[in-house]
Parts: structure tokens; sequence; C-alpha cells
């Protein structure tokens, strides 16, 4: 492992790789504590906290989207609205492509193609920043956390929005840059430094709890449940991100003259998991609507000084149960989580477009027919292995919640025992080591799983 680690560092390229996408990382966490102006920090600290005790719709949204910004949300800094909605954006755009015809042929043209809708991918981004930065700024107006000076003037609105926007466009473009002289994934390494960032918070707090004996404290059964229970669900999110099910795919002989072409065995890899981290996204932002709206009715049909009614206490019942950990929002992110991972698979996996693909490359599956009955099979065995996945997305989106209520664990730590924090995390790590193997791999130096030539080239003169 040390040797693997001094061989990267020894190769000038995936050197400067590496280090460039460290300092744009800096840049990033840098950013994070440059205070917005005129917003009341102490206040917005107090009632953040506040909330997130009593477990309000506003701590909700703010936790949610505080994966996205590294906290930032939280503080209400330069960097508050995150690179969430550039990834909201590219969503919408990748949903759009599926169903529109035109916006889809565009895809199809390649590199002029992926550059337009780029494009207009980064339009769309500003565009949703200026909506969420304005609904931002009325929220935290509303609720007292600006200076009174400050909240009544249009050149504050224009300067914050104009902040807010300006912040995630840079971290649009720090992604772009990791992209093009870094390491690589640069948005989704943005969002990764967000979420380990929150750690040393989680592990501080758990240092302070642990007193065995104490009632109201950890005591050794909680810290080994917890460290149990990280590790185990670390060790099942590797093996479902990487976990695949290969279709056997022979390629059609062909014969030239007295020379025959073609005939190997290959295998067409589906992923278990295809839908990656997307249904437990969808689910988690579907989710803060019904608390909402649920509190708002109730809120609304109660008279002051007077008992509410039987539709007040019915508004108060489901209010209650679609809070986090409750046993009706647990089955409805299960259910939401199962949908949504179909429906993630339908748009992204076309099973007649492979099948036509398979037959113009001259390939076909052994015992089926090139053609529908290859679409067929590949809808049935894709339909089949996305039940594994979607199994496999609700326990990981669920566990957190159910450690949080059956150990009285704030949500800053159990989100790391499960939900979207982890699936990033380990699934960019992933991609991470991947792109530094193949790195290694190319110049002939021993990899992460040993392979290559572990004394590095026998060549005379620098390494290259």
């Amino acid at each position: 492992m040390f040797t693997t680690l001094a061989n990267i560092f020894r190769i000038a390229d995936l050197r400067n790789k590496i280090l460039f996408t460290l300092g744009m990382l800096a840049v990033y966490r840098i950013g994070i504590w440059l205070p917005l102006p005129g917003v009341n920090q102490e206040e917005l600290k107090r009632q953040f906290a506040l909330a997130t005790e009593q477990g309000t719709a506003f701590a909700k949204i703010a936790n949610f989207v505080s994966m996205f910004s590294g906290g930032a949300f939280g503080q209400s800094t330069v960097f508050g609205l995150g690179i969430m909605p550039y990834i909201t954006a590219s969503i919408i755009f990748q949903l759009v492509a599926s169903v529109s015809p035109e916006l889809k042929k565009i895809q199809e043209e390649g590199p002029t193609g992926r550059i337009k809708i780029q494009i207009w991918t980064r339009y769309a981004t500003v565009g949703l920043c200026i909506i969420q930065s304005f609904g931002w700024l009325t929220y935290i107006t509303q609720m007292g956390m600006v200076y009174p000076q400050w909240s009544g003037t249009a050149l504050w609105w224009v300067m914050a929005m104009v902040a807010l926007t300006g912040g995630t466009v840079f971290l649009m473009w720090l992604g772009e840059q990791i992209d093009r002289y870094g390491i690589g994934n640069g948005v989704s390494m943005i969002i990764t430094a967000g979420i380990i960032a929150d750690m040393p918070r989680a592990t501080q707090w758990i240092v302070a709890n642990f007193q065995p004996g104490e009632h109201d404290k950890m005591g050794w059964i909680g810290l080994l449940s917890l460290v149990a229970g990280f590790v185990l669900v670390v060790g099942a999110t590797v093996l479902m991100t990487v976990a695949q099910r290969r279709i056997p795919v022979q390629q059609a002989k062909h014969t030239r003259g007295r020379r025959v072409f073609g005939g190997q065995r290959s295998y067409l890899p589906l992923r278990v998991n295809h839908s990656g981290v997307m249904p437990i996204i969808f689910a988690s932002s579907l989710l803060i609507f019904p608390t909402v709206v649920f509190s708002g009715l109730k809120s609304a049909v109660a008279s002051p000084g007077q008992a509410i009614g039987l539709f007040g206490r019915v508004m108060e019942w489901l209010e209650r149960g679609f809070s986090p950990g409750a046993f009706l929002y647990c089955i409805a992110f299960i259910l939401m989580t199962y949908f949504f991972a179909y429906f993630w698979v339908t748009v992204q996996f076309s099973p007649q477009d492979m099948a036509k693909q398979l037959r113009d490359h001259g390939s076909f599956i052994p015992g089926l027919r090139p053609g529908p009955r290859t679409a067929e099979y590949l809808e049935t065995v894709i339909t089949r292995i996305t039940y594994v996945g979607g199994s496999f997305l609700a326990v990981v989106a669920v566990m957190p919640m159910i450690v949080q209520n059956a150990l009285n664990v704030p949500y800053h730590v159990t989100h790391f025992l499960g939900g979207t924090g982890v699936l990033i995390v380990v699934s960019v790590l992933l991609d991470l080591l991947q792109r530094v193997e193949a790195g290694l791999l190319m110049r002939n130096y021993a990899g992460f799983l040993g392979q290559g030539d572990r004394e590095g080239p026998r060549l005379k003169g620098p390494r290259y």
C-alpha cells in the first residue's frame, strides 16, 4: 500500500493531477467560511440548531441541502447554495432528453451536441440559483435572521442574490477545472469533500457523549453498534456499487478469403445498482413536502384558544407520521425508492437500443435471436436485478433514521451509516481509485490490487 502511494507521486502527470485536485478542494473549503454580508450568523445558527432539535420542515430541507453544500446552507455563506442547482439542472436535462426526440438527437451528435447541452445546463443553473437564492433570502428575512438595516434595501437583495449565484457558478467552474486538469469527476469530488468534512463533527459528538455507566450517554454497546454498522454499511455499499450481472455475448464469425475473423466471447455487464443514488435523492426531496403541507393545513383550521377538531387531529397525526423515522415515513420512503429505481432505469437503459447495437456489431446472446427476443431478455434481466438494487437502496436509506430513533443519535452522526452521503462517497472514492489504478498500470507500476511491475519501469533516466 505504502509503495503504491509512493509510486503515485513518482509519476509527474498523476502527481500534478492529484495536487491540483486537492488545491481546488482547498479553495472550496475556504470559500465555505466566507459569510454572506447582512446576515445575522449567530441568530441563524441558533435557529438552525433549534429547528434540528425539534425536527421541523426547515431542518429537513436544510439538512438535505447541506449535504451538497458542505454545511454552508446552515451558515449562509457565499457557497450557501452549494453545487445543488447545477446537479438539478443536469438531472432535468437528462430526463427531458429521454422524452424529447429533438434533445436526444442533439445528444447523439457527439462532442458538439454534448457541448450544446452543457451550455444550456449552465444557463439553467443560473436561473435555478436566482430562484433558490430569492426563496432562501425571503425566508431568513421573515424569520429575523437578517439585520434590519439591510433587509429593507434593494441593493442588499441584489448583492446577496448575485453572491449566492456567483458562488454556485464558481463551484461549477471548479468542478470543470478538476475534470480538465485534475483527476476528474469534479462535481462529485466537491460533494464528497463536503460530506467528508462533516466527519470530524460527528466524531467529536461521539467522543463527547461516550460515557459508560451514564443513563443518558452512550455506552460500549452503542459505540460498538455504531462502529459495526458503519463498517457493515460501507462494505455492503462497496459490494453493491461494483456488483454486475454479466450476460455472455458471442461475436459472429466472418470469413474473408481463407481467414476467419471474430468468434470471440465476451460479456455485457449490467450493474445491479444501475440507478445509483438518484432514487434516494428523489425520494428525500419529495418527502419533505408532506410534513409542510400537513402542518400548514393543521395551522389553517386551528383557531387561537380553541381545541382543534377532527380534521386538525388527523392532520396532526399525519404530520407526526411523516416525520423522519416515523412508520409512515419509512414505508413511503421504501415505496418511493423502489418506484424511482425502476423509473431511473427505464429512463437511462433502453433494451431495444442495446439489442440493436449488439445486432449492428455482429454480436448476439447465445440461445437468443438478435432483435426483439434479445430486447425482451435484457428487459427481464434488468427488471430482476433492479429489484435487488432497489432493496439495497431502501435498506441503506432507512437505516440512518432507524438508528437515530433507536440510539437517540443526531442526524449528522447517523447519516454516515447509510443514505445518500455514504453512497456518494463510496462511488466517488471507488471511481478515484480506478482512475489512479489506471494511471499506475499505464506506466508499468503496481496498482492497489497488486497488478503490474512492483518496481516500476526498468528504464534509465528520470521516471515519467
